[in-house]
């Protein structure tokens, strides 16, 4: 069976990144052996980001965040990422690959968390948040995550710098 995976891009924020003639489509063939960007498993949540190409797969029993670099046709290890308590989602990269942000869902709280590839850690930058968070972006340098929040009891966009703190964006950019 050979299958291709097809990733299209429509829209981006001028916040967080920048948009290079999207849509685009990209095609890798498949990989029995899950090696690649395709295999038997449920490959979702694509994001791509400069050369890269990250997104969630069940391939080894849970729900885990994988990187593929477009250069070299490879996985990215990510050492100390994934965890099998941790059901991850939407995640993004930052364009030179060494951040990764996601979602994650563990003992039924959600939180969001930036991975750096350098020190090959994960922190929750969600901690002192207590509400439900989805959907997060980083920006293209890496230094913005911006994700949604029922902080206030509604969805909510909240933008944090890397380190974990809120930024103050103003809601009128006049």
């Amino acid at each position: 069976m050979k299958r291709s995976i097809f990733i299209s891009v429509f829209a981006c924020s001028s916040l967080l990144s920048s948009c290079f003639g999207y849509p685009r489509i990209v095609s890798y063939p498949f990989d029995p052996g899950g090696r690649s960007l395709n295999s038997l498993g449920s490959e979702s949540n694509p994001q791509i980001s400069g050369r890269y190409i990250v997104f969630t797969t069940d391939r080894r029993g849970s729900q885990d965040v994988y990187l593929f670099d477009r250069v070299t046709s490879n996985l990215v290890d990510l050492p100390g990422l994934n965890a099998l308590d941790t059901i991850a989602s939407h995640p993004s990269v930052s364009d030179d690959g060494r951040y990764v942000v996601f979602a994650a869902s563990r003992l039924g709280r959600s939180a969001i968390f930036l991975y750096d590839r350098e020190t090959r850690q994960s922190r929750d930058l969600t901690t002192n948040l207590q509400a439900e968070v989805r959907n997060p972006i980083i920006s293209a340098d890496g230094s913005r995550i911006a994700f949604e929040s029922t902080n206030n009891g509604q969805w909510d966009i909240l933008v944090y710098n890397r380190s974990g703190r809120p930024l103050n964006i103003p809601q009128d950019p006049r």
